[in-house]
């Protein structure tokens, strides 16, 4: 009986077309990962207005927020004395009142800022710092509370509600793509172990970039500060608003090299003689 051989070559060609598109989708679906990370959470994670509120509440406690805010009402009420106006904010703000009144206003930014976003008006958006049916600070300075606070300019608002419906758009298709991509490009590979690998490490990469990426964002959003008690209080809000896209980023890291460790595991149980 003669036994047929198989040429190396001719294996090697069939699989290297495979190959080659495995490594395409995988790798599109690898890049994927962290801008769908980043769209789900600006797209629905930012869209949740009691989260929002609940991530910022803890600020209103925050020993720099409140001193900043503390100097900014002090600096609005020139025809008072500072030492007088300072004592009396300060006061306030160890208040369950003032914790309300920070929730309250959270609250009215939010619906303002997420109005003018959904809709086709193009004035300037403004809230009041002092809500009508939250508390005073006092007469010395309910001018200031009064006051109207501008939260989205007029001349960038267009570029924000353009910007905000593409990550709205985003948020459920870059997902949907970069699972269809991963799924395409193991079950087209020659070696779907080694793809599911690849899969896992580019995952945990694309995590590790995400991670970054929001240290360097936090970088430049506060390089622009002069005031350091303005830098140290806007790096508050920054960490409230990102700890959800940070978390992300570490279950997508922990995520893919714990895959990618299973799969080497369960290779070298396979191969033990």
């Amino acid at each position: 009986m003669t036994r047929s051989t198989g040429d190396p070559r001719s294996t090697r060609t069939t699989r290297t077309p495979r190959t080659t598109v495995s490594a395409a989708l995988v790798a599109l679906a690898c890049l994927l990962v962290p801008l769908a990370t980043l769209a789900v959470w600006a797209s629905y994670g930012l869209r949740d207005q009691e989260r929002y509120v609940q991530a910022l509440a803890p600020l209103a406690t925050d020993a720099v927020v409140r001193r900043t805010i503390v100097e900014g009402v002090a600096r609005e009420a020139p025809d008072v004395p500072r030492r007088v106006v300072e004592d009396e904010v300060r006061r306030f703000t160890a208040t369950p009142a003032y914790r309300a009144a920070w929730d309250e206003g959270n609250r009215e930014a939010y619906t303002a800022v997420l109005r003018a976003l959904d809709g086709p008006g193009r004035e300037a958006v403004a809230v009041r710092a002092g809500s009508s049916s939250g508390p005073r600070l006092g007469a010395a300075h309910a001018s200031f509370t009064q006051a109207p606070v501008t939260l989205l300019p007029r001349q960038n608002l267009d570029a924000l509600r353009r910007g905000y419906h593409v990550l709205d758009v985003a948020g459920f298709w870059l997902p949907v793509a970069a699972v269809v991509f991963a799924g395409a490009g193991i079950a087209v590979a020659a070696c779907r172990r080694r793809a599911l690998t690849a899969t896992a490490l580019g995952t945990a990469l694309g995590g590790a970039l995400l991670g970054l990426a929001v240290v360097v964002a936090r970088y430049l959003t506060l390089d622009g500060l002069a005031d350091p008690a303005h830098r140290l209080a806007a790096a508050a809000v920054y960490d409230a608003l990102t700890e959800t896209l940070r978390t992300a980023s570490w279950l997508l890291l922990a995520g893919g090299l714990t895959v990618a460790g299973a799969v080497r595991v369960t290779r070298a149980v396979r191969e033990r003689p």
